[in-house]
């Protein structure tokens, strides 16, 4: 606004020259030589500075308007380094997050943990599943031997595991399988001593009883089956157990 007014007072003052620089031959004669010389001096001193503030007032102007344009170019530039810092930022939180998710899953793996086991719900130390699970994969795979050694590790390497009624059950199945049966029996009765309210107990006096059935002790067969069949009645062992006694005559 400023300079708009400035340019306005130069235009007028132009103006003003104008109208005296035309007006003076009208006066000629009024004038002596040396009046009409300073008049004409005076006026061109007025032109030149006239003409050196409009000419100024142009350079104010360009030069503001350049510094408008750094000024616009800087904060374009921060505007960038902004966007910029605002991804990094991002970056680094996705990564930290990321990094904490990863390591609280690597610490789990050394924490105990909760779980439940042939439907009974027990802490489980680091290892003990993946130990379990891959004696149980030997099992399946018909590797008897290995499952029967792996069985036996389990068993004393986590004595307070809850996992120890399946582990010595399993451990039976693999005695069995080598046609090792008094140590298959002396295993599952064990289960049967140590854990009787575990859902495996019954299983494994079905498994001794079958073991007596198989050997020819029907007396002592019949005993076994009857005593799951009073003792867990209404159990899918009691329900075996049951058909194994239709069998004994």
């Amino acid at each position: 606004m400023t300079h708009r007014v400035s340019l306005l007072r130069v235009a007028a003052a132009f103006c003003v020259a104008g109208a005296a620089w035309s007006a003076a031959p009208a006066h000629a004669g009024v004038f002596d030589d040396n009046e009409a010389r300073r008049a004409v001096l005076d006026l061109r001193s007025k032109t030149d500075n006239l003409a050196s503030q409009l000419s100024a007032a142009q350079r104010t102007i360009l030069d503001q308007s350049g510094r408008l344009d750094q000024l616009n170019q800087q904060v374009a530039t921060l505007r960038g380094e902004n966007e910029d810092l605002t991804n990094r930022l991002t970056t680094l939180e996705r990564q930290q997050k990321e990094y904490y998710q990863d390591l609280d899953t690597r610490l789990k793996k050394f924490e105990p943990q909760q779980a439940t086991i042939d439907g009974v719900e027990g802490t489980v130390q680091p290892g003990e599943t993946d130990a379990l699970s891959a004696a149980q994969q030997q099992f399946r795979n018909g590797n008897f031997k290995a499952a029967a050694a792996s069985f036996r590790a389990f068993i004393a390497k986590y004595p307070q595991s809850p996992y120890q009624p399946t582990a010595q059950y399993w451990y039976g199945n693999a005695q069995y399988a080598l046609r090792d049966y008094r140590g298959s029996t002396a295993t599952w009765q064990g289960i049967v001593s140590k854990f009787p309210q575990h859902p495996r107990a019954a299983d494994a006096l079905v498994a001794i009883g079958t073991n007596q059935l198989e050997q020819g002790q029907k007396a002592a067969a019949k005993k076994t089956f009857e005593q799951v069949v009073s003792q867990y009645a209404g159990s899918n062992a009691a329900q075996t157990a049951q058909g194994k006694l239709e069998t004994i005559k």
